[in-house]
């Protein structure tokens, strides 16, 4: 498939865009810096430099995808300012609907809840601590997922709390609080591989599953 990776260079961004080249997909990717772009892409991957708030830049990532993958999370500086993701999420989604495209996965916390799930303890104490202790970074992720959690896109966004460095243990809990058992932890090598199988697949279909080991 035709794949456009928003966040590319991130910790996560950069593990998803290995999976999707191993799976054998055509990846586009989407990167403020080109010098973060890891030699071993050279020649596998097409490269679109530019902040994700320049429409032209944006519009150029998005055109010929047949699927958007974001791995854009906000930046837990406490002197960082303004909104930005929420502002290049809306460019996405725009850009996505002038081409016809409805299939796009994000990444977010148990703060952004399921529309069919019930709260827990674990859904709550993080709501909370998100928005007192990081109020910019949780005020972005709730702005981000307004503009995909709509109806006329085909979306999945995948909730996670606590991801480390490590390799890929291959086994996790995926599901809904209040329904499944979510632990907290969770590799990013592990994220990365359920991002992109999620490319390939409708099991959550508009639905934000939670993922830990």
């Amino acid at each position: 498939m035709n794949i456009t990776v928003f966040g590319a260079t991130g910790a996560i961004g950069q593990l998803t865009v290995t999976e999707l080249l191993d799976r054998g997909d055509t990846v586009t990717v989407h990167a403020r810096n080109a010098a973060k772009i890891p030699a071993g892409w050279d020649g596998r991957v097409r490269v679109v430099i530019g902040e994700v708030t320049d429409p032209a830049s944006v519009e150029e990532a998005v055109t010929g995808a047949e699927v958007i993958v974001s791995a854009l999370g906000p930046s837990m500086d406490k002197h960082a300012t303004g909104l930005p993701l929420v502002d290049g999420v809306r460019l996405i989604t725009e850009a996505m609907r002038r081409y016809g495209i409805r299939r796009y996965i994000g990444h977010g916390t148990p703060s952004i809840p399921d529309p069919h799930e019930k709260q827990t303890v674990q859904t709550r104490l993080t709501r909370f601590m998100g928005s007192r202790l990081l109020p910019r970074a949780y005020h972005e992720l709730v702005g981000m997922s307004a503009h995909i959690m709509v109806d006329d896109l085909d979306w999945t966004i995948i909730r996670f709390t606590a991801p480390k460095d490590g390799p890929a243990k291959g086994t996790l809990r995926a599901g809904f609080y209040g329904t499944d058992r979510i632990g907290f932890a969770i590799t990013r090598a592990d994220i990365a591989a359920f991002t992109a199988e999620q490319a390939h697949s409708d099991a959550y279909l508009n639905r934000a599953p939670a993922i830990s080991n």
